[in-house]
């Protein structure tokens, strides 16, 4: 049985019987889109863990694309119906689309069991333990017999609009050079699935010698990575000319360690 952002109002704290919960079915796994407080935020959905696995995208409470203005809502792609009704409840209706998407992407979605979505920005969470991770949406129920703990709670990020299915991958980049300086590095991952387009991995003093980690949500999944771009550009104007390369860049998949 799966929940698409399950209603708060009215149901948050109700007895077992009244709400849903994991006594309901053999396994419940539940999307929280929207679980921000009724008031004052008018969040429709429940934040409380209450299946077997519990998904919390994008932290739960306030998905990608759903801050855009009202006009661009409204006059969709999907078309007037569905912009008006994004416009109302837009975090709401995530759930039902990241569900779809799933049956089109077996291997996308996939949840980091994590104690909150700011230790998921951590390496405390990555990379997915030896039974792997479970997958949101459709395919949750491949994870069914792996479920160790009472509550399973799951964060992973989302694209802004279809296609929504990113892929988690750590980066660790150490840089060369002479000098630090002021600016950003972007990276590029090419591999046997596709490439990403540049993720901004640094930004702000480049010390050369220094090692910089951070995670890149990519929108492919790259497979076997073949090749890695490194750009980098200095905020403002150097009349000394500096040079920046990386002495090493290592990727490491979430999916697989």
């Amino acid at each position: 049985l799966s929940g698409l952002d399950p209603a708060q109002p009215y149901f948050q704290d109700t007895p077992l019987e009244v709400r849903l919960d994991k006594s309901d079915a053999e396994f419940v796994d539940i999307i929280h889109t929207d679980s921000a407080p009724t008031i004052p935020y008018l969040g429709f959905g429940m934040p409380t863990a209450i299946g077997h696995l519990d998904f919390y995208p994008n932290g739960g409470k306030q998905m990608p694309g759903c801050g855009k203005n009202p006009v661009s809502q409204i006059v969709d792609l999907d078309g007037i119906w569905e912009g008006t009704r994004d416009f109302v409840a837009c975090n709401h209706l995530r759930s039902y689309k990241y569900y779809s998407d799933s049956i089109i992407y077996p291997d996308g979605f996939l949840g980091y069991s994590c104690a909150s979505y700011d230790v998921f920005d951590t390496e405390t969470c990555f990379p997915c333990p030896r039974d792997g991770c479970p997958n949101m949406g459709h395919f949750a129920d491949k994870f069914k017999g792996k479920i160790k703990n009472d509550f399973l709670k799951l964060y992973l990020n989302t694209g802004e609009a279809r296609d929504f299915p990113l892929w988690r991958y750590k980066v660790t980049v150490t840089l060369s050079g002479r000098s630090k300086l002021k600016g950003y590095v972007n990276i590029a991952l090419y591999g046997s699935g596709g490439n990403t387009r540049q993720h901004q991995i640094i930004k702000g003093t480049l010390k050369p010698d220094n090692t910089y980690i951070n995670f890149i949500d990519a929108e492919v999944n790259v497979g076997t990575v073949t090749k890695v771009k490194f750009l980098w550009n200095n905020d403002r104007l150097n009349p000394t000319f500096p040079k920046l390369g990386a002495a090493t860049i290592t990727v490491q998949s979430g999916q697989n360690g």
